[in-house]
């Protein structure tokens, strides 16, 4: 089931449960208790926020999980650790078949320029009001890093 062949249902929350029991059948334990993580953020966000969250703030959550992987790889390949690398990349591939496809470059460089003639700003001191712009229109589907060095090359 990959993001690009899946439209995002009304409960991605089930799908996600629906996706873990059948882990649990095949005796998939990376797929368990990377998706009972998951499932646990998400029960822990709805109780936080009082109120049943809908696919994209789920979806915020299964991305904010994502770059949290990408960090702890980062920082484990300069310890030298290759075991959990590995454990946090299997992670990483399984919950980002829950996330929309990632947009290229070219798009997004071409919601940068949108985001900077909605804003009207003009220097990278005004990069806070394109972000504000911009964000919106790229959640999920890139890396906050990398959206904000696309702006801030675009205003340099």
């Amino acid at each position: 089931m990959g993001s690009t062949a899946r439209i995002l249902s009304a409960m991605l929350r089930d799908e996600i449960a629906e996706a873990m029991r059948g882990a649990m059948k095949a005796r998939d334990q990376v797929r368990v208790s990377t998706l009972r993580m998951l499932m646990t953020a998400v029960k822990n966000a709805q109780v936080e926020r009082g109120h049943e969250l809908d696919d994209d703030e789920v979806i915020g959550i299964i991305s904010k999980e994502a770059k949290t992987r990408r960090e702890s790889i980062e920082q484990f390949e300069a310890a030298g650790r290759t075991d959990l690398v590995q454990k946090e990349e299997a992670e990483l591939a399984i919950l980002t078949e829950y996330l929309p496809e990632q947009l290229s470059e070219a798009d997004l460089a071409a919601l940068v320029e949108e985001a900077i003639a909605e804003s009207g700003a003009t220097s990278p001191s005004e990069m806070g009001q394109v972000m504000k712009v911009l964000m919106p229109k790229v959640a999920g589907r890139a890396d906050g890093k990398a959206v904000w060095a696309a702006v801030r090359a675009r205003l340099s």
